[in-house]
């Protein structure tokens, strides 16, 4: 029987997609976690690779602090009944994603997926607060905006980081010694940035799961209130099941 975690590897190789992360998209009435691809239009529903995750976890930072933030599971995706404005940010983590194992030689390694988002309210300086988060630093130069990257609240050199926009457009960016990086955002509209880590220490996870190393993905929604017109998303991508 093939594990959640090792089957949504497999799906992403045979489709040839990029590795699929969790992403957060702001609306009038609030915001909803999605699963899949932001490029490529691709949003996992329920029935289907949606109901891989337990119960993802929502809070709201601001300048009045720390809320939680109630979320729903619907056919398309997480809804929350929150929205981030000027200064605030929403953060979702899943905390309890199944854990896998293989055979490496001898040995069996348990590995864990630690799937994260957040949305920033807007480009001003945001603080971290995920394990592995990303964040605005508050500094621009034309149409660069600059972000840092965190894990476990120091900052992350040499991280990958891939920007997209809802059209497919790309670009890989890299960290500096201090985690941070610039990167132009040329049209209007909500960009994703997606950060991995893997750490190859072991852990444990609430309840007493052990596991060999985790492989960290946290998405970063910004939206750039000016610029270029958008270009449209491509035709949706149908869901796995």
């Amino acid at each position: 029987m093939k594990h959640p975690f090792a089957a949504l590897l497999l799906i992403c190789a045979a489709t040839g997609a990029h590795a699929h992360h969790v992403w957060l998209e702001q609306n009038a009435q609030g915001a909803v976690l999605h699963f899949g691809e932001f490029g490529d239009n691709l949003r996992e529903t329920s029935p289907g690779l949606l109901d891989k995750f337990p119960g993802p976890v929502a809070r709201k930072l601001g300048p009045n602090g720390e809320a939680p933030v109630a979320l729903k599971k619907g056919a398309h995706g997480f809804v929350l009944n929150a929205r981030a404005g000027q200064g605030e940010t929403l953060l979702v983590e899943e905390r309890a994603y199944p854990t896998s194992e293989r055979k490496e030689g001898e040995a069996t390694v348990r590995s864990v997926y630690m799937p994260a988002a957040r949305l920033a309210g807007d480009l001003s300086a945001h603080q971290p607060a995920l394990t592995l988060d990303l964040v605005p630093t508050g500094t621009r130069q034309g149409e660069a905006v600059e972000f840092q990257a965190f894990y476990k609240s120091q900052p992350l050199p040499k991280a990958k980081v891939e920007v997209v926009t809802p059209s497919g457009w790309r670009q890989e960016r890299h960290t500096d010694a201090s985690g941070k990086f610039s990167v132009p955002l040329p049209w209007s509209g909500p960009y994703a940035l997606e950060l991995s880590h893997r750490d190859n220490q072991p852990g444990e996870r609430a309840g007493g799961d052990k596991y060999d190393r985790a492989s960290y993905v946290t998405t970063l929604t910004v939206y750039q209130p000016t610029g270029i017109a958008p270009l449209p998303a491509g035709p949706a991508a149908q869901p796995n099941k």
